[in-house]
């Protein structure tokens, strides 16, 4: 036990008195140069209930789409390093279970991912939990690089296909999805969470106001994009408990949520004979669309939502043929 004036009392269990001694002569000296930290909290306190409380009083704060992620990456997290407390993490021990993760076959992107949570959770820990951790083990390794952005284009023929098999399944609803998402190029998470307010066909506009960068917008539509809105604002089964333009069933709790149509898209492209496409590849179909047909950068991002020019051109991959075209109309 430690007492000295204007520092708090600290306590410390040892096997042997010389251990506890060099303990004492250690946090005396550091107190006395005033660079004393309190490492108990970290001591103590193991990553997999870090990790909880992590959940529970940040991931809680963000959109519910991104706390459901952060959960599959934090039990991911917890089954490698849970059992170690937060100060008995090193750079060493995340650097090999980045190395492990990248060996396993994940993608460069998704172990950034789950680094970029432990090292956001070690800052939380560091500046609002006052644990006593010295530093951000995450911090000092190297991050994999970030995965090459994906480039699949949807031709015109997989598109044919592609509606054809939508519109033989027995719910309208995912072909209309699937028609928003390549004509406006919305993201999934905001055709999902779709109200009919939000929906105003006499001006032609989509008003988003839950969208990944926190920033609402508007999208304009085209004249495809109205015609698929105003069968799906139609539909003559929509039940009077929901205002969602694509709902779904009742869960357990007898609240109606989104539409889940995941799964019967998987057996879809399956039936269509399409591969390697995801759904968020509509999305970068319709920006590249848009700016093949001639809008400027400010153009695009103000319908797609994108922030940076250079995220923007990561989900653009123009076609050859087309700025032969293009080319030919401009210079001739």
């Amino acid at each position: 036990m430690i007492r000295k004036r204007g520092w708090p009392t600290t306590i410390k269990t040892f096997r042997t008195k010389r251990d506890a001694q060099d303990w004492a002569r250690r946090i005396e000296d550091e107190m006395v140069r005033g660079v004393y930290i309190d490492r108990a909290g970290s001591d103590r306190l193991l990553l997999k209930h870090a990790l909880d409380r992590y959940l529970r009083e940040v991931s809680t704060t963000k959109r519910a789409t991104t706390a459901n992620a952060e959960g599959h990456k934090a039990k991911t997290l917890k089954e490698s390093l849970g059992a170690y407390s937060l100060a008995a993490i090193t750079p060493d021990i995340v650097a090999l279970y980045r190395d492990e993760r990248l060996e396993a076959g994940k993608s460069n992107n998704t172990v950034r991912l789950e680094l970029a949570l432990l090292s956001h959770l070690f800052t939380t820990a560091i500046k609002e939990w006052r644990v006593g951790l010295l530093y951000n083990p995450v911090a000092n390794i190297r991050k994999p690089s970030p995965g090459k952005g994906r480039d699949r284009r949807l031709s015109k023929e997989e598109e044919i296909s592609l509606f054809r098999a939508c519109d033989a399944h027995s719910n309208p609803m995912l072909g209309w999805i699937a028609r928003v998402a390549l004509y406006t190029g919305m993201r999934v998470g905001e055709i999902k969470s779709l109200t009919r307010s939000q929906v105003n066909l006499g001006k032609r506009t989509v008003h988003l106001t839950e969208t990944k960068n926190g920033a609402s917008r508007t999208v304009p539509l085209t004249r495809q994009a109205t015609e698929v809105f105003r069968a799906a604002l139609s539909n003559p089964v929509r039940p009077m408990d929901t205002d969602l333009v694509f709902w779904g069933e009742p869960g357990r709790d007898g609240i109606r949520r989104p539409y889940e149509f995941r799964p019967a898209w998987a057996r879809t492209l399956k039936r269509a004979g399409i591969e390697g496409l995801h759904f968020h590849d509509l999305r970068h179909e319709a920006v590249s669309r848009l700016v093949e047909a001639g809008l400027g950068d400010q153009e695009v991002s103000a319908i797609s939502g994108h922030k940076s020019m250079q995220m923007l051109k990561r989900y653009t991959h123009l076609r050859s043929e087309d700025l032969v075209t293009r080319l030919d109309q401009l210079i001739g």
